[in-house]
């Protein structure tokens, strides 16, 4: 075996990326749904973070893109409470990871047959020092994520 070939490379779509991701932060809690619409419909609506994004996720009232370099992100999000929040992270096709001091958010998405996207969810809030969330409302903001993303979709569709 030569070291060229070593070690084998793990071909993972983005929403089996961000499980194997988030399998690695205790207390990371992912919600996964199947949206019906084409994956070049979906994937804009995440993937405008100061727009459609910081519309889909309640507990934001506002995100805005501050710098990007190639595929790397800064933002400021404030939360319906006022609070305020410094992310960095990442966006590429099918993925957006962001996490600030306190926070953490991960979105992935990926075609899964003709006219579906599978979607995946994470979040929580971040211990500092602690490699670890706290998954209060997770599920259920993930939940309502995809909710309002498939209903995004089709008011989108019908104009």
């Amino acid at each position: 075996m030569t070291t060229a070939n070593w070690p084998p490379a793990a071909d993972l779509d983005p929403v089996r990326r961000l499980h194997a991701l988030a399998a690695g932060v205790p207390g990371a809690v992912i919600t996964e749904g199947e949206i019906e619409a084409d994956y070049a419909e979906v994937w804009p609506l995440l993937a405008d973070l100061d727009g459609e994004l910081a519309r889909l996720v309640l507990d934001m009232r506002g995100l805005r893109v501050t710098r990007i370099d190639g595929d790397r992100v800064e933002a400021v999000a404030r939360s319906r409470f006022g609070m305020r929040a410094r992310f960095d992270g990442v966006l590429r096709p099918g993925w957006i990871w962001l996490q600030s001091r306190f926070i953490l958010m991960g979105v992935a998405a990926t075609p899964c047959g003709e006219g579906r996207t599978r979607v995946a969810f994470t979040g929580g809030i971040r211990i500092p020092g602690r490699a670890a969330l706290i998954p209060v409302g997770v599920g259920r903001a993930g939940r309502r994520v995809l909710g309002r993303l498939e209903a995004r979709v089709g008011s989108w569709r019908t104009g």
